[in-house]
């Protein structure tokens, strides 16, 4: 190895190293915003019962079948 041999970071890991030194708070507050949108808790009967009421597609959308006689 040469002596002023250094690892290579790219310009995007730079970025990123910058950025959580100069706000140290980022992270928490990312995770406070995934926290209010996506990490909550599921009703499982809830869940059941809207698969339950799902009713089957038609297989052609804009052609609505005659009723049968």
């Amino acid at each position: 190895m040469p002596l002023f041999w250094k690892a290579y970071t790219s310009d995007v890991t730079q970025f990123i190293t910058e950025l959580k030194a100069k706000k140290p708070t980022l992270e928490a507050e990312q995770r406070a915003g995934r926290a209010l949108l996506w990490d909550k808790q599921i009703d499982r009967s809830a869940q059941a019962d809207f698969s339950d009421a799902k009713v089957a597609q038609s297989p052609y959308v804009y052609f609505s079948r005659p009723p049968k006689p």
